[in-house]
């Protein structure tokens, strides 16, 4: 019998298309390939009985074309804080198990994926200020990830634009977009052919546009 989970949160999310991610419009990506990280914290959460409040994850991931054509790669970051049984149930989570076909966005992107990496466990510094639109993710020897307001070159002012909750899935309660760069240090989550001698984790280090910063619940989605 499958597990009922919720999370609810902030998120930071960075990925390598152009402000507010063409996916989300049902668009073909930027470059023609999709890869990036996404965190979050969890202010209120379980998995059936277990808590999950206050743990910090990541997803980093890389897909060598669109999404929806598959083969990519995934790794996941669990805060080190958390107990085992708290590693488990929200690994469970962030592999998209428990969870009703497509109801999550942790659902598409595993079912999406031919790898995926072994989980890290490590201190995670995550910091969200949705009105400010700033934040900044750190994961010692893993990623490091900033996002700031994306700034009007009319004006020179910070532009504020926000994507709307979504009525299905991981729903986004405030997503407001910004500008973010990320350096993903100890290697690459690519084609490992690419860069032979790289561990086998991380990401390349472009200047992303960031889809967003904002709150979300997500759930298994089951009835």
């Amino acid at each position: 019998m499958a597990v009922q989970w919720m999370i609810r949160g902030t998120e930071f999310a960075n990925c390598n298309c152009n402000y507010g991610c063409p996916c989300q419009f049902g668009s073909p990506t930027t470059h023609g390939n999709c890869e990036g990280v996404i965190s979050g914290h969890i202010e209120e959460g379980n998995f059936g009985d277990l808590r999950l409040d206050g743990l910090a994850f990541a997803m980093l991931f890389w897909w060598p074309g669109e999404i929806a054509a598959g083969d990519g790669r995934l790794q996941f970051v669990i805060d080190e804080s958390a107990s085992d049984e708290q590693r488990d149930g929200l690994g469970q989570i962030l592999r998209g198990e428990n969870t009703a076909p497509g109801a999550t966005h942790f659902f598409v992107y595993n079912s999406m994926a031919s790898e995926v990496l072994d989980t890290v466990y490590a201190p995670s510094d995550l910091e969200i200020d949705i009105e400010a639109r700033t934040a900044r993710l750190s994961v010692a020897g893993v990623v490091e990830s900033t996002g700031s307001p994306i700034i009007n070159p009319h004006s020179g002012e910070p532009s504020r634009s926000r994507i709307n909750p979504m009525t299905v899935g991981i729903v986004s309660l405030r997503a407001g977009t910004s500008i973010g760069f990320v350096a993903v240090v100890g290697g690459r989550l690519g084609n490992p052919r690419d860069h032979p001698a790289a561990p086998r984790h991380a990401v390349p280090e472009p200047a992303w546009r960031l889809f967003g910063i904002g709150g979300y619940i997500a759930s298994d989605a089951n009835p």
